[in-house]
């Protein structure tokens, strides 16, 4: 309720000051938390008074620091605020106050020793702290009281705060419930300062030199909390990370064991020089032997307690006696301060050799466990509130290194995984219905589609490991199930894949009869499940026990329904299960009893996550204008064009300009001098661009496009869109060198552009590469198509991956497809070499191969043109035609060959002859190399690696194949991305090392992304992870927030203009093109209806609005009866059903709405169903002329509060937009207020004209006065209306009908008689338009008895 009436921005920080309450300030601190929580912009109030922010940010770090002020709830929400507050440094106003407390100032809180140390071995430093001394000398009392209080404020929070409250935990967690949250929130805090190297620099160091972590270890809190102990993994993880943290340059294998050998020979030379007599052995052993946990302990057990203290001592690790007193201590000494376990523990923490990281991902498991699946920490279950902290990784503005970065979207893409898998399993087992017989046997009493009881399995091969691992190099292992009678089920069964992933449980149920399962209570004890292991599919074995191939050819017939698959079974996971047995515990592989597979679409994270370890392990060459960029460090323009050293200043555009003057208005601000050589200022045109960017002057030169041949095929292909000034310089950029980033508002032609783009890098770098990477295979086919549109030969055109089905064209860009057109292509080339060696006479079978076609055109033809254009300089106009050599060839060319007007004329189409020609046996040249590869995998090898320069796939192909394309040696120059605000950042990340580096560079010249951050993001399923972890954030969104410049472009030319304005507050500037006011479409008014949009408020019915029969399955059946019956009104008008969708922002309406459909109108001929009814997230990229969107919510706003959310929705509609939803709840939202203070101008009853048809011919602007209209009052009385005027148009159809003369009479005329009786019997047959109650509401969707995956 307060955020709605926006309490925060209305009253809080409006009336905020120093001499604020604390309540006042407690609550700013609730409410900016809060929207973190929703997702929602959380400083935009804070940014109209910026000056207050530093008082009211040293007031909640005051605060923070008394904890006697505060419950430990209250400091905990601190806390979150802090938390916030460092994941917000993209904000000016708050990077500037945060960054004050993890500056080089907070070294003055290090123990002496460890400061001269750390000062003498880096002298920058040493200057930086005397410059502190200086600058503090300086200062007024009250700043040098402010500035100490910001330099000890870790120190403190750490030290007074933090650690005493961990030393009161007690050893039962139930009564220190807050306690617990509170130190949670503190490790939490200090993992996201640790993660960025701006917070961690100077920080990592003070908390080392605090033992934070030893101290944490050491803590009750650590062996009673899971969650405390994997966060302080996590923080001793980050304490320890591979980076310099002064330089920020990340530390090799060998930087880091050499930083190891120092440390062990700092201490062994201390060891020899003061206790010569207790470590002598110590100190002259090799560092191997003494560098492990237990050898330290043993060694350094001999020590007593005073002695071990001085020689932590001697290594600055504690405070020396003589300066005891500093940082308000009392001891007297280190011996008193720190016991001899602490000081051991800290030792072996400080010395002991450590496991790479690399080394340690390489040694985990890919496929999850029942530990990892079910633990609500790492995998949060449905219903995460935002309110805990969990033990998972985050995706912030920044990361440590490349490797931090992959290790983060391994972990969470992992993790994210693994939800998707136990949601699986949960359904699969439930069906199952496991139980235990008297016998103690395993039994199941359903059954599920996608799982099958295991008869029998054994482990046929374990392999040695190779040199240099500890686990099985390859784990085989047999599986042999019982399939299903059921045809289609058999069939999916055994269609798995070789490389399909399945996964074997174990459950052990304890009751001995089936039972009705409660999804509310844990999973794992209702069906005793014990294991899950994965496995990857090798293949089926025949009826000799060998693996069946695949291949072209048909598989063998098997006998009966028993089946046995050979499986891989993860080494690394066999290793630790092995190793767990030999101590005492139970073989898991004696004891699995259900395999389960999954749809191919959702089975690929495996594949995912060996790519990224690939990367992991291999040198990750990243551009070197690209990487500080995609670490989120330095200048953020760095890599835009006009940064780069190799600027392109001429460059042909090839079609993108229509004329002249369209030239001149694509580029404001400068004056176009056309260089008119030839007595043309037609297109295409060459721009030279002003190196130097303050100069108004370009040069463009007119070109003639060389004639290609006689025929009509040859006149190359021009675009017909005339781009805005905007979408030229995107055009611009991403022609050149650099990283173009395009943001493209709803119907700015993000697609136009893109295509442009690469048509012109096509025509102006022939030898270069250029790589499309989409999202879906919608955005592909739909960018495809355009691109075949143009002037761009489409033997170099390739498309990978599935879905080249959905392209609109009979010609097949797959890998296999090209291969079959280019061998097509060459017979038909060599066909026409058969013609023209016919044509000149020419004896012989030079038509045979490609290589005597060569021969041909290099002793036949290039001769006879040779002889022939020697005299062309000084002949006359009538040698050009009588002595063309290849008459005869061209006859089936439009006659007359030559015009014989001019004698340019007449050159130019004997050029242009010869261009043809001469392409033909270019193009047999370069298909020579198909005919010397015999077989199809290497056609289509050299294929992808030479012959195509387009090459298209989605980010998941890439990220699937990339260990293929990377083998097969593909190379790339170019990579444009549509629709990236849509891509995971991984999935954007990956497409960039699909090819392996040259000399130690990468040859990526451009990356051009294009998307829409305003819009909604990727998709993630669990709550938690979309959240916490901030996963939904994509690179193009991440990029944004740093401040890399974008090109928006700044004209929509897909709705009306008036339904524009419902999201074109959203974007900095959004214009309409032209045509939005010119075309007839959108200067008619919409036929039936009053408006052309309108929210139309829906109240409940029978007393109830909203419903959610399961978590999250929210419905609203007055909202869908409403939808329903104004689509059906819309039909009676003659509006086409393909014009129409109807949306809805929950998966439990969708359904609904096509229940409701489906029983309404569905099977009737006269109305029929919408082109789509689904959800405005799976509508984002798609349009149609009218939506109809149902909001659903009655209670809360929901998920519609994201405003990119209501963007979508709003900007699907080009002609018209009609909404049912609660009008009161809804305007009541400060996000959506710029969206629904215009929905609300207008009426908010449904206003109709039903004496319309469609097409109507009412102009828009003329609105029909109110009394003109029917106003609708409510949904009942819609669908009552809609009842009587179908009844009624039936009754005026059977009417007309029987008014009709009958023909005179004939067999035909019989039978269409017959058929008309039929189709109006059907038609006039009444329909059934009893409103649904609730109860049937909820029986129609009984089948969906689990909550959603996710809200939307």
């Amino acid at each position: 309720m307060l955020e709605v009436s926006q309490y925060l921005e209305l009253y809080l920080w409006k009336h905020f000051s120093v001499a604020s309450s604390l309540s006042h300030l407690m609550s700013i601190v609730t409410m900016v938390n809060e929207k973190f929580k929703e997702r929602v912009p959380a400083w935009e109030a804070f940014k109209k008074s910026p000056e207050k922010f530093p008082e009211f940010f040293q007031s909640v770090l005051k605060l923070t620091l008394n904890p006697g002020a505060l419950s430990f709830e209250s400091q905990t929400l601190l806390l979150i605020f802090l938390i916030h507050i460092f994941n917000s440094l993209e904000v000016d106003m708050i990077r500037e106050q945060a960054q004050k407390l993890v500056s080089i100032h907070i070294w003055t809180n290090l123990k002496s020793g460890r400061l001269n140390e750390i000062l003498k071995r880096t002298p920058k430093m040493k200057k930086f702290m005397l410059a502190i001394k200086k600058q503090d000398a300086r200062l007024s009392e009250e700043d040098l009281r402010i500035t100490q209080f910001e330099r000890n404020f870790f120190y403190k929070l750490l030290k007074e705060c933090f650690c005493k409250t961990l030393g009161t935990v007690k050893e039962k967690l139930a009564g220190d419930s807050d306690k617990v949250h509170y130190c949670e929130r503190v490790l939490e805090l200090l993992i996201d300062l640790q993660a960025q190297l701006p917070t961690r620099r100077f920080l990592n160091t003070l908390l080392d030199d605090m033992h934070l972590v030893v101290t944490c270890r050491r803590s009750l809190l650590c062996k009673r909390s899971k969650l405390f102990t994997q966060l302080l993994d996590m923080l001793e993880f980050y304490t320890g990370f591979e980076i310099n943290d002064l330089t920020g340059e990340p530390m090799t294998s060998k930087e880091m064991t050499n930083t190891h050998y120092k440390r062990i020979r700092d201490l062994q030379k201390a060891a020899f020089r003061d206790f010569n007599e207790e470590l002598l052995k110590f100190a002259l052993s090799n560092v191997s032997a003494v560098d492990t946990k237990s050898s330290l302990r043993k060694h350094l057990a001999g020590l007593s307690h005073d002695k071990l203290a001085l020689l932590a001592t001697s290594l600055n690790l504690l405070p020396h006696v003589a300066n005891s007193e500093e940082k308000g201590t009392s001891e007297d000494n280190a011996k008193n301060h720190y016991s001899k376990e602490f000081i051991m523990d800290l030792m072996v923490f400080r010395f002991e050799r450590r496991v790479s990281q690399l080394e340690a991902i390489n040694e985990m498991p890919l496929y999850p466990t029942e530990q990892m699946i079910w633990d609500e920490n790492l995998v949060p279950g449905d219903y995460y509130s935002g309110q805990g902290c969990l033990a998972l990784p985050k995706l912030n503005l920044q990361f440590l290194t490349l490797h931090d970065y992959l290790l983060r979207n391994f972990h969470l893409f992992r993790l994210e995984s693994t939800y998707e898998i136990r949601q699986d399993v949960e359904e699969t087992v439930y069906r199952m219905k496991p139980w235990q017989s008297e016998t103690g046997d395993t039994l199941f009493a359903g059954w599920a589609r996608m799982a099958l009881p295991i008869e029998g399995f054994n482990v046929v091969e374990v392999a040695k490991p190779r040199l240099g691992e500890n686990h099985p190099a390859r784990v085989r292992a047999d599986i042999t199930i019982l399939l299903s009678p059921r045809y289609n089920i058999r069939h999916e069964w055994e269609s798995l894949r070789k490389h399909d992933v399945a996964f074997l449980i174990s459950v052990n149920p304890s009751n001995t009869s089936s039972i009705r399962y409660n999804y509310k209570e844990p999973f794992i004890p209702q069906v005793g499940l014990t294991y899950v292991r994965g496995c990857e599919i090798e293949g089926m074995l025949d009826a000799d026990g060998r693996v069946i191939e695949e291949g072209p050819d048909p598989r063998p017939e098997l006998k009966g329904n028993r089946r046995t698959y050979r499986v891989w079974l993860d080494p690394n996971q066999y290793k630790q299960d092995m190793t767990a047995n030999e101590e005492g515990e139970q073989d898991v592989y004696d004891s699995f009893n259900i395999i389960m597979r999954r749809k191919p679409k959702e089975n690929n994270f495996k594949a995912v996550l060996e790519t990224i370890r690939d990367l992991m392990n291999t040198e990750c060459v990243v551009p070197g204008w690209l990487q500080d960029i995609l670490l989120g460090y330095g200048d953020p323009g760095s890599a835009h064009y006009s940064r780069m050293d190799q600027q392109l200043l001429t460059l042909d555009w090839n079609d993108t300009f229509m004329d002249e003057e369209h030239l001149c208005q694509s580029f404001p601000g400068k004056e176009v001098q056309l260089v008119d050589a030839e007595g043309s200022r037609l297109p295409p045109y060459k721009l030279t661009m002003p190196a130097d960017p303050e100069e108004t002057t370009l040069v463009a030169r007119c070109h003639t496009v060389a004639n290609r041949g006689p025929y009509d095929y040859s006149v190359p292909k021009r675009s017909s869109i005339r781009f805005t000034s905007t979408q030229i310089e995107a055009i611009r950029a991403g022609t050149n060198h650099g990283l173009t980033m395009v943001v493209g508002p709803p119907g700015t032609g993000k697609t136009d552009v893109a295509v442009q783009i690469i048509s012109n890098l096509y025509h102006n770098f022939p030898e270069q590469r250029t790589l499309i990477v989409t999202h879906s295979n919608q955005a592909l086919n739909q960018l495809f198509e355009k691109i075949m549109a143009l002037d761009i030969d489409e033997r170099h055109l390739l498309r990978m991956g599935h879905g080249e089905e959905g392209l609109e064209t009979d010609k097949d860009f797959s890998r296999y497809g090209r291969v079959n057109y280019v061998l097509a292509q060459r017979l038909e080339l060599l066909e026409e070499v058969a013609r023209l060696q016919a044509s000149l006479g020419v004896e012989g079978d030079v038509s045979y191969t490609c290589e005597t076609a060569a021969h041909f055109f290099l002793y036949q033809v290039l001769s006879r043109w040779e002889r022939y254009s020697a005299l062309l300089d000084n002949c006359t106009l009538d040698y050009i035609s009588q002595d063309f050599p290849f008459h005869t060839f061209f006859e089936n060319a439009p006659q007359p060959l030559f015009k014989g007007k001019s004698k340019e004329e007449d050159l130019e189409i004997a050029m242009g002859c010869f261009q043809h020609i001469k392409r033909i046996f270019a193009q047999l040249d370069e298909f020579r190399a198909f005919e010397l590869l015999r077989s199809g995998a290497d056609r289509a090898r050299y294929l992808l690696i030479k012959e195509a320069k387009i090459i298209a796939m989605t980010c998941t192909h890439a990220a699937l194949k990339r260990h293929d394309l990377v083998a097969a040696r593909f190379q790339y120059d170019n990579i444009l991305m549509e629709e990236s605000a849509q891509i995971l950042e991984i999935e954007t990340f990956i497409p960039l090392l699909l090819q392996n580096p040259e000399d130690g560079h990468n040859r990526l010249k451009r990356w051009i992304m294009i998307g829409d951050h305003h819009q909604l993001p990727p998709v993630i399923k669990n709550m938690a992870f979309q959240k916490y972890s901030n996963m939904e954030q994509s690179l193009f969104t991440r990029l944004v927030r740093l401040g890399v410049p974008t090109v928006d472009l700044d004209a929509q030319g897909r709705a009306r203009s008036s339904i524009a304005n419902l999201y074109r507050w959203r974007y900095k500037r959004l214009g309409d093109l032209e045509h939005v006011n010119q075309m007839d479409q959108y200067k008619t008014a919409n036929a039936g209806f009053r408006f052309d949009y309108q929210l139309i408020d829906v109240q409940d019915f029978n007393g109830v609005g909203e419903s959610a029969p399961n978590p999250y399955f929210y419905q609203n059946l007055a909202e869908a009866e409403y939808c329903v019956a104004t689509f059906m009104y819309m039909r009676l008008l003659g509006y086409p059903a393909e014009k129409i969708t109807i949306l809805t922002t929950y998966n439990g309406q969708k359904h609904l709405l096509r229940d409701v459909v489906a029983q309404r109108c569905a099977n009737n001929p006269l109305i029929g169903q919408p082109s789509k009814i689904t959800t405005v997230d799976r509508f984002q990229g798609q349009q149609n002329d009218y939506i109809l969107l149902s909001l659903v919510r009655t209670k809360t706003v929901g998920h519609l509060r994201d405003v990119r959310r209501l963007v979508v929705a709003m900007s699907r509609a080009r002609l018209g937009l009609y909404v049912f939803g609660r009008v009161s709840l809804f305007q009541n939202c400060v996000e959506l207020t710029p969206t629904f203070s215009q929905l609300t101008e207008r009426p908010l009853k449904l206003h109709l004209l039903p004496t319309e048809v469609y097409p109507t011919q009412r102009p828009l602007e003329h609105v029909p006065a109110k009394g003109e209209a029917m106003v609708v009052t409510d949904m009942q009385a819609m669908t009552f209306f809609v009842y009587d005027m179908y009844n009624s148009q039936v009754q005026l159809m059977s009417e007309s009908q029987a008014a009709m003369p009958e023909p005179p009479s004939s067999n035909n005329e019989e039978k269409k008689d017959e058929i008309i009786k039929e189709d109006s019997t059907k038609i006039t047959k009444d329909i059934e338009y009893e409103i649904l109650d609730e109860t049937v509401a909820k029986e129609t969707r009984q089948e969906e008895t689990k909550p959603e995956k996710s809200p939307a």
